[in-house]
């Protein structure tokens, strides 16, 4: 498991199957909720029951008198401890953005929203203190849809700003109007695309503890606590040594867990005020109604291209759900932007975009962050030229994705922060030339053309997509060896379950020529390295793999100048294995990794001047321009059109994510952003009522796919020309979920061609497909019709 090498300098790994770190496996992860402080509190929130409503008062006298409750606070009594808003994570210059306070301050926004909370000596006494708190509400008029919150008259949710509008924006290239004109295809469609939810396996948690002495401890179930520390230097006035954020073991976080919560700010002023610890872990409902979503999003897209199919130019004007608030800022709406013309060549591009105000949870990137949404508009706009050019969806996109010596690719618009959109490497055909020959896309054509002579209806549906990873900044890393040889890696990097402390020790191991089971890594916490972001954005092998890398190196080579002082050798004579130093062709010759290690201390041994004490480096990679993965999809559906009911019956995948450090990592990370990706295609919808009320609440309204609902997954590595980075990696983590939805829609609207049916709403759930097959007009096409199929590969 150590056969990594260093070759000029450049680090040559191996590819690892093996996961050499089993806490989590045996279930021997701490968890938020496995923390338990000597005299730890309970907190309990109390929620708004309204979308919008002027908040009048709030009176907790009742609630103190229930047995075991210390404390009760409001905004009121929040107030004096805070010194600053809470920021915004993504700001925008043009954006109207906006924060919640951390309690409701005399107006609440969305169902859900904190306004108040209550402190007990269990968390039964809390909860039940709630129903003493006794809140007055004067409920305002709400809009909880998108398209309502733009009408003349709609309830402003922030009425400083004059609109419910927070961010609207343009970017183009080329000249689509004039394209348009010309072109002898051109189609329109509008998509809506629902809210979602992550509800990752383990819900959100604050547990706050302040010492006089060593300053305020919060640990907290995040993905920034880098950012969080900050944040909350910035808000409680302390400085930046006596505050201590912590991520421990985390149960999902899939972007939900990447902004700010009130919860995180209002435990840790109880935790001061009351010199106590607190505790805060939210129940499943409250997940629902105050956990951050999946924007909605509503698409009206035009396509024009030539007659053999060729794609000319695309327009779309789309808006963005934001909620009743904007805590990230406008990361998620530029990702969709800037992703719309995906892997294919499109010489003129409109786009404008609308991030919009409505009263309902605030929503932040969720796995994907923007893309899945983009992928799906721009496939399904591809599908729709193939359709009336009548050739085969694979053709279509033979003729229109971008061809390898066309790399580095500028798609001609811009990102967030005005730097061009420009595609490093990847050969997109070969991709595509992969899926058709795995998929065996010929075969499932006969297939399908058999079982609609049968009476059943199967469909094909494919997608190729193209994401932008590693974006944010830097990770650090700082790699350190005991006396004892324990290898020790330090980042900033908070794992949700990704599997960071493998991959990571695999890298250290090495290069350090150690085993990975004698590697320690943390991450997310703020005491074991100065300085961090966080993981998001499919940036951790990276950022944080590529810090390890260098830290790792570092400490390899002082290891090397150490060693070969007391064998008295040179450094080029000596070889790292199985954690020992050995003189090139005389292994009895040779000193313990601990032995050199021991040897860096001035107080134990004299090493040579230059040296400074210790085997440790620190060491951070810095990223201008994310890296760029990419790949295509496929899959085969059965469609029930009496019953509206789709089965998945295949899904196959071919995906550029560079070098493959752990395969089995990666095809998990595959299969589960799949999985996520079926959910939202077919059954996860979060719904509001015209006012504003949740009506999906529980997993009795919010379906998940389960294990019979998800197909075994064929997945394989494409690896195309490597990025610039010493690793050679790209991103990983979201490649999964953002074409699947695509891919879906399309097998479904493909198995009920005869019936000349057309998806635009996602999730489609038997519902949708039985409406659109009534509302469908009678198709001209036999039942055993075909399509043109495409020719080469395996077409």
């Amino acid at each position: 498991m150590t056969g990594g090498a260093l070759v000029s300098g450049a680090y040559v790994g191996t590819p690892h199957r093996q996961l050499s770190h089993e806490r989590l496996l045996r279930g021997r992860g701490r968890f938020l909720n496995d923390i338990q402080v000597p005299g730890l509190l309970h907190v309990a929130f109390v929620r708004s029951p309204h979308a919008a409503a002027r908040l009048v008062g709030v009176d907790a006298t009742a609630a103190l008198r229930v047995p075991g409750v210390v404390a009760a606070i409001d905004y009121a009594t929040l107030a004096p401890f805070l010194k600053a808003p809470i920021p915004v994570i993504r700001p925008h210059p043009d954006m109207k953005a906006i924060t919640a306070p951390p309690l409701a301050d005399r107006v609440v926004r969305y169902v859900g929203e904190p306004v108040a909370a209550v402190v007990a000596d269990t968390p039964y006494a809390a909860e039940d203190a709630l129903e003493a708190v006794a809140v007055t509400y004067e409920p305002l008029p709400a809009v909880a849809d998108v398209e309502e919150a733009l009408r003349p008259g709609a309830p402003l949710l922030h009425p400083q700003f004059g609109t419910n509008v927070a961010l609207r924006f343009h970017m183009q290239c080329g000249d689509a109007a004039r394209a348009f004109r010309e072109a002898p295809i051109v189609r329109e469609e509008t998509f809506r695309l629902s809210r979602g939810s992550a509800q990752s396996m383990e819900t959100r948690g604050v547990v706050a503890w302040h010492d006089p002495q060593d300053g305020l401890l919060v640990w907290s179930s995040t993905q920034h606590p880098f950012n969080l520390r900050r944040a909350l230097v910035q808000i409680l006035g302390l400085p930046e040594g006596l505050v201590h954020v912590v991520a421990p073991d985390v149960g999902g976080g899939f972007g939900a867990k990447l902004m700010y919560y009130a919860e995180e700010f209002v435990l840790p002023v109880l935790a001061l005020r009351l010199q106590r610890p607190v505790k805060w872990v939210e129940d499943r409902r409250e997940s629902f109604m105050a956990t951050s979503h999946q924007a909605e999003q509503v698409h009206h897209a035009r396509i024009a291209a030539r007659a053999d199919g060729t794609v000319l130019a695309f327009e779309d004007s789309f808006l963005h759900a934001a909620g009743a608030y904007t805590p990230y800022g406008s990361g998620s709406v530029f990702n969709t932007a800037t992703t719309l013309p995906g892997p294919y060549r499109i010489p003129h591009c409109s786009i404008e975009g609308a991030v919009v105000y409505t009263h309902c949870v605030p929503t932040t990137p969720y796995r994907g962050s923007g893309r899945p949404q983009a992928c799906f508009v721009i496939n399904r706009m591809v599908d729709r030229v193939a359709q009336a050019a009548g050739v085969d969806p694979v053709e279509v996109r033979r003729r229109n994705l971008i061809r390898p010596e066309e790399f580095p690719y500028d798609n001609g618009l811009s990102s967030r922060s005005g730097a061009p959109v420009r595609y490093d490497t990847g050969d997109y055909p070969a991709a595509l030339e992969r899926l058709v020959g795995l998929a065996g896309y010929a075969g499932l054509r006969t297939m399908q053309e058999e079982a609609r002579r049968q009476g059943r209806h199967l469909g094909v549906g494919l997608a190729c997509y193209v994401e932008n990873t590693a974006q944010g900044s830097y990770e650090s890393a700082r790699v350190s060896v005991d006396a004892l040889g324990e290898v020790l890696v330090a980042t900033g990097a908070a794992s949700q379950g990704q599997g960071h402390e493998t991959v990571l020790a695999q890298i250290a191991a090495d290069v350090l020529g150690v085993r990975p089971e004698n590697i320690r890594v943390v991450g997310g916490d703020t005491r074991a390295i100065p300085y961090g972001v966080g993981t998001f954005g499919s940036r951790t092998a990276v950022t944080a793999g590529n810090a390890v890398l260098a830290a790792a190196q570092e400490v390899r080579q002082k290891a090397l100048r150490l060693a070969a002082h007391l064998l008295e050798t040179t450094p080029a004579d000596l070889v790292c294995r199985d954690s020992h130093l050995f003189v090139r062709g005389a292994p009895s010759r040779s000193l313990t990794l601990a032995q050199v290690a021991r040897a860096a201390d001035p107080m134990r041994n004299n090493p040579p001047t230059a040296l400074d004490p210790g085997l440790a480096a620190t060491a951070y990679h810095q990223r201008t321009e994310p890296t760029y993965g990419a790949g295509a999809h496929a899959s085969l559906v059965e469609v029930d059109p009496s019953t509206g009911r789709v089965q998945v019956l295949g899904y196959w995948v071919v995906h550029d994510c560079g070098v493959v450090l752990n395969p089995a990592i990666v095809e998990g990370q595959v299969v589960g952003g799949v999985a996520q990706g079926i959910g939202g295609a077919l059954y996860e919808r979060i719904h509001y009522d015209a006012g504003g009320q949740l009506l999906t609440a529980t997993f009795m309204d919010f379906l998940l796919p389960t294990a019979a609902e998800v197909p075994p997954v064929v997945a394989e590595h494409s690896p195309a020309d490597l990025p610039d980075n010493p690793l050679g990696v790209k991103g990983v983590g979201e490649a999964g979920i953002i074409p699947a939805p695509a891919v879906i829609v399309a097998a479904v609207e493909d198995a009920l061609r005869p019936f000349g049916a057309a998806l635009r709403c996602v999730p489609v759930d038997p519902q949708q497909v039985l409406n659109a097959v009534a509302a469908a007009r009678p198709s001209t096409m036999a039942a055993g019709a075909r399509i043109p199929l495409a020719t080469g590969g395996d077409a």
